[in-house]
């Protein structure tokens, strides 16, 4: 009968065990939220539904442009950047509190170990109970305490956590290809602005030749002064617009210095004018892009957190309980600390359940619905900036191609009408002022086809980082 009830006990205290350890969870469970995708790109209309290539597959997506030297510089980003590697730092950050929210699952277990000398006062009430006024106390007390998830706050929490580990993980990756594109970017406009240089450079060196053309003329007796001064502007003119381009250009080169690791005083980039159109670009399928870019996979986590955050605002109406114990030795002589009849233990469960806080608990739980359903916005809008980004960038690639044709042929015009306008003077058909008309007009028209080269170059780097730049969502660690 005693071994049948003892039976029954321990039956009752595994039951009661697994029900602790088990437990619930309470608040919503996690449903991504949905977002409107489109079924194709508008203004990819002659873009054939393909994924990005290899090289943009691979991470490495600037291999497309086959550029040794931007090769290099995108490395050293990788390694050097100070602004990817706070980001790191912050990722480590918010793994570190995965542990320490999932610690909350685990009992804390102190010790330690204390000695005092005690002296009683002869006047205490009841001093007549004890002789004994002085003593000395040797404690090795070890104390232990777990309070069961029972309800699931510390695994809702551990939700919580982990799902912002990930956000700040898909936040490095964003980070990481910002700074990629912004390095490629400066790298183009840096590019095209030496083959500007290049061409006002040269553009002065027949404008020095126009002015003496005109010298001789005036010298004898074939022209005025005025073609003279006319010629002698406009060369100056070109002067003060080829050494402007320096300025632009240093600074260009300083922002790449310290987009690398460098210091701007000692970094210096070779001249390479920019003479090649961009690859083309594939945007892949508007489907994908949930998948491709980090800063949605971040937004998207921080939903999942919002959600767990709201489980631990319902936890606060229950019960919360504790379990509590402590053992060790105690004796008034060193000598007998360490002995079975110094020996103690307590243990007992504690449950504590707020009966009145003034609304608090409803406050918070509804603080969490309502900064879940603000994260739910952010994840939507996050996805229309992303979709919206890939139709500029594919409308700017449409627009500038054709705009670049028509660049072109108005460049081929304004040097054949340079070339007729130079012969009717050297003929003495027309005035000066013809000829610099015609090479004002060839300059702006070569300016502007240059920078029409360069847009297209740097759309082609806002595409590849609109469509995520070969990150995918698989990237994100587990923590």
């Amino acid at each position: 009968m005693e071994a049948s009830k003892r039976g029954i006990s321990w039956a009752a205290w595994l039951s009661l065990a697994v029900f602790l350890l088990s437990g619930c969870i309470v608040g919503p469970n996690y449903v991504r939220p949905s977002a409107e995708v489109p079924t194709s790109y508008k203004e990819a209309e002659n873009w054939a539904p393909a994924q990005p290539s290899d090289a943009i597959a691979r991470g490495k997506w600037w291999g497309v442009y086959n550029d040794t030297q931007l090769n290099n510089l995108e490395d050293q980003v990788t390694a050097a950047n100070q602004s990817l590697k706070a980001a790191q730092a912050q990722f480590v950050q918010a793994r570190e509190a995965v542990r320490i929210s999932r610690s909350g699952l685990y009992p804390t277990v102190t010790g330690g170990a204390s000695v005092s000398g005690n002296h009683l006062s002869s006047n205490r009430p009841l001093s007549g109970t004890t002789s004994k006024i002085n003593y000395a106390d040797f404690q090795i007390p070890i104390d232990a305490s777990w309070e069961p998830d029972i309800w699931g706050r510390v695994r809702r929490t551990v939700e919580a956590s982990r799902s912002e580990a990930q956000a700040t993980a898909a936040d490095v990756a964003s980070v990481s290809l910002s700074l990629h594109a912004e390095l490629a970017t400066d790298y183009f406009e840096l590019r095209g602005l030496d083959a500007q240089k290049k061409l006002l450079d040269s553009t002065v060196v027949a404008f020095e030749q126009a002015l003496k053309l005109a010298q001789n003329r005036y010298n004898g007796g074939l022209a005025s002064g005025v073609d003279v001064a006319q010629a002698e502007t406009q060369l100056e003119t070109t002067r003060a617009q080829d050494t402007d381009v320096d300025v632009q250009r240093a600074a260009f080169e300083h922002a790449i210095a310290v987009l690398i690791g460098k210091p701007a005083a000692t970094f210096k980039l070779s001249p390479l004018p920019l003479t090649t159109p961009p690859p083309a670009i594939p945007p892949g399928l508007p489907s994908d892009l949930l998948e491709r870019r980090p800063d949605i996979a971040a937004a998207e986590r921080r939903v999942q957190e919002a959600n767990a955050r709201i489980g631990v605002a319902k936890a606060a109406y229950y019960p919360m309980v504790t379990l509590t114990g402590s053992t060790g030795f105690e004796s008034g002589v060193l000598g007998t600390l360490i002995q079975g009849p110094s020996g103690f233990w307590a243990v007992g469960p504690q449950a504590v359940e707020t009966l009145f806080d003034a609304g608090r608990r409803h406050a918070i739980s509804a603080q969490a619905q309502a900064a879940h359903d603000q994260s739910v916005a952010n994840y939507r809008e996050t996805v229309l900036t992303a979709f919206q980004e890939v139709e500029d960038n594919l409308a700017a690639l449409r627009v500038l191609q054709t705009e670049a044709d028509t660049e072109d042929s108005a460049v081929a015009a304004a040097e054949h009408s340079v070339a007729l306008s130079t012969n009717r003077y050297k003929g003495g058909v027309t005035s000066y002022l013809e000829v610099i008309t015609a090479q004002s007009a060839a300059l702006g028209d070569e300016v502007t086809s240059l920078n029409i080269l360069t847009r297209r170059m740097t759309a082609s780097v806002l595409l590849i980082k609109a469509i995520g730049g070969g990150w995918n969502v698989n990237q994100i660690p587990r923590v």
